[in-house]
């Protein structure tokens, strides 16, 4: 199946993968991270053990490693040259930065935010001020499915300040994905206030910039650069495509009635080629391949292969 856009034309590749079966992964399974290294392999993070599985550009699992019962944010970072991984797990509220094999570098304590005395900390996602891109190294982490707020964090760990939005646009409501846009000369912070239907916008040192994406998104995860656009993942149901001013160019696979769908989103019996049903990060290659990961049991990743 091809679809067609204004920006060229994608092949649909159903099930480009296939996931290692096991009970964790056949009870669970959930693919909700997905990011494509330097050498063109591709990382996926998902909800089974080991959570973090590592593929080929043509599809054949070359390593797999680590217990994350609640696999969630997964972020390639750069430093000196070297490529290493920020882990973020729902379930144990762990963040951990590692190698490429697993080793252990740096965790992130719970921030101490007063709201935490009553409320919930979920973290979902984490970006980094990298330096190679004009960055300070602090760490910007979203808790999405707790108390709805972004984290400052300085580059050795250090708890600095919190964001909940009111500076803002208003307070973030499931601020599920935090990225950085490399398409412009200055740094910027890309929150994807789900719940809102928006990204805020903010600078690396914390003070709000805009909003878009209010009145054409519906549900956006996170934020992906591939050369000059943005590619949004939006959890009901498909792939937006922004050019570099943000504005809407293209949308691919989507199926906004999915949620309305007995069983939503783990009943594979709606799943169906060409249409997506709950796409919660993606990630592009060099070749302006898409690879898409979604909130399902057992997961499903598909291929947007550019022809």
């Amino acid at each position: 199946m091809i679809l067609q856009t204004s920006i060229g034309n994608y092949k649909w590749v159903e099930n480009w993968i296939k996931i290692p079966n096991s009970p964790s992964s056949s009870s669970n399974g959930r693919t909700h991270g997905i990011a494509v290294l330097q050498n063109g392999n591709v990382v996926i993070f998902h909800q089974a053990d080991p959570a973090v599985l590592i593929y080929s550009s043509s599809g054949q699992l070359l390593n797999s490693w680590g217990t994350f019962p609640g696999a969630h944010g997964l972020t390639v970072v750069v430093e000196s040259g070297v490529e290493f991984l920020w882990l973020v797990d729902e379930t144990t509220k762990e963040v951990v930065k590692t190698t490429i094999d697993g080793d252990v570098l740096m965790r992130l304590n719970q921030p101490p935010n007063p709201l935490y005395k009553t409320g919930a900390y979920v973290p979902t996602w984490l970006a980094v001020a990298e330096e190679r891109f004009g960055g300070n190294g602090d760490l910007w982490l979203a808790d999405g499915y707790g108390c709805s707020l972004v984290h400052r964090f300085d580059t050795s760990g250090n708890y600095l300040d919190s964001l909940n939005g009111e500076t803002g646009a208003g307070r973030f409501n499931c601020p599920h994905g935090v990225a950085i846009d490399t398409r412009r000369s200055e740094l910027e912070f890309y929150i994807a206030d789900r719940g809102n239907a928006r990204f805020q916008v903010f600078a690396p040192d914390g003070s709000y910039l805009r909003t878009f994406g209010e009145g054409f998104l519906n549900s956006p995860d996170v934020s992906v650069v591939a050369s000059k656009y943005l590619i949004v993942p939006e959890l009901t149901a498909g792939i937006t495509i922004l050019d570099e001013t943000n504005k809407l160019v293209a949308s691919l696979g989507f199926n906004q009635k999915a949620p309305t769908f007995e069983g939503w989103p783990n009943e594979r019996r709606w799943i169906a080629e060409g249409k997506f049903n709950s796409p919660h990060s993606a990630a592009a290659d060099s070749q302006g391949n898409i690879y898409v990961v979604e909130w399902i049991t057992g997961g499903r990743v598909t291929k947007l292969e550019r022809c």
